[in-house]
């Protein structure tokens, strides 16, 4: 059996993944019929053309990290 570690390890892509699923979940919730549209999702995910930001771009999300 492998020691356990004291020190806590965080995945930060796992963790932005997470974090979506919670966003298009919150989405899903309100939504108006089964499903969300493909532009909902992307404007959720903030991918996309629907969700450049001011310059054009879309925008990025900073890492914790």
């Amino acid at each position: 059996m492998a020691p356990l570690s004291s020190t806590p390890v965080q995945d930060h892509v796992a963790l932005a993944e997470i974090e979506l699923c919670g966003e298009l979940m919150i989405a899903a919730s309100g939504a108006d019929g089964e499903r969300l549209s493909p532009d909902r999702i992307d404007e959720v995910l903030k991918v996309g053309a629907g969700a450049a930001g001011a310059g054009g771009r879309p925008e990025t999300h900073e890492r914790p990290f």
